[in-house]
């Protein structure tokens, strides 16, 4: 089971029908898919790629000393403490993330773009008027949206018996996910069916998701995905990750239209910045509770 890879350049052809539906199935049906012929250009990904690659040099060392790295290194004396002894409860860490993490002020207007783009295909395909999503996370223009980009690094992990995961499962709270991972070390897995598939590397793809923004305007009908990264004992992974939200003081809710499908459950009004409250504290735990604790706000 692969998730779907969509080349994006057929959306402006004769093939823009077919292409519009292979998006509206990845955000129905996958909640993620991967962009081909995006509009980004090849070079200023390679750019990118090799950004990521001198600040992790120059990071290598800082995250020794980080505080995954320490958990780590404590739990294994525990266990040395107790070499030859019969331990049928071996500790695991599984409530911290072997990642390492800073920001990037580059790269940002293209995905940006294409972030816009990719928003205006699932209104048309949500039978929405152009702008929607834009509006409902602008408070029709009165405040910026949030954007940013996230560069993780997950270093090869020593102790794969102790440490499984690179990210915990969660779903992004926000709108929508762009991901431009790794072209050879893997990891990345979205819960589907019951069953983690992996969203296989592909070269100069970018990831696409969908936050629990996008499920409550579309009032149910694109779903926010449970992902996770598996910790790996060789390679290290890149992942450059844009978030496109709503501004913290725009208010969220289903969009009205009848389109959107009524019967697929209510969702609240709220604040994004009251979700957001909610969302860090809660952000491994079901998402549910968290509309229901926002709901609760109002």
């Amino acid at each position: 089971m692969a998730i779907p890879v969509i080349d994006f350049s057929k959306l402006e052809g004769k093939e823009r029908a077919e292409t519009l539906a292979q998006i509206d199935n990845g955000c129905q049906q996958w909640g993620f898919f991967q962009l081909v012929n995006h509009g980004i250009p090849v070079e200023l990904l390679e750019r990118v790629k090799k950004v990521c690659t001198v600040c992790y040099r120059h990071r290598a060392e800082a995250f020794k000393a980080s505080r995954p790295v320490q958990l780590l290194d404590q739990l294994v004396r525990e266990e040395e403490e107790v070499a030859g002894e019969v331990n049928n409860n071996k500790k695991k860490l599984d409530d911290v993330d072997w990642e390492d993490v800073f920001t990037m002020r580059e790269y940002r207007a293209e995905v940006k773009k294409l972030a816009e783009k990719l928003m205006e295909t699932m209104e048309e395909n949500l039978g929405l008027e152009k702008g929607t999503f834009k509006n409902k996370f602008t408070g029709n223009g009165e405040h910026e949206p949030f954007f940013g980009t996230k560069v993780s690094h997950y270093p090869p992990c020593p102790r794969l018996d102790l440490v499984e995961l690179g990210l915990r499962p969660h779903t992004d709270a926000g709108g929508v996910i762009l991901l431009f991972q790794d072209d050879r070390v893997g990891g990345l897995q979205i819960l589907k069916d019951g069953e983690w598939v992996d969203v296989q590397p592909l070269a100069n793809a970018i990831v696409i998701n969908t936050g629990d923004q996008i499920e409550v305007v579309s009032n149910g009908r694109y779903k926010s995905v449970w992902h996770r990264v598996l910790a790996t004992g060789n390679g290290n992974r890149r992942s450059v990750a844009s978030f496109y939200n709503p501004s913290v003081k725009a208010v969220i809710c289903p969009a009205s239209a009848s389109a959107v499908d009524e019967t697929t459950g209510a969702y609240p009004e709220f604040l994004f910045g009251d979700y957001m409250d909610v969302y860090v504290k809660q952000k491994y735990m079901p998402k549910e509770p968290r509309f229901e604790a926002v709901k609760a706000i109002n």
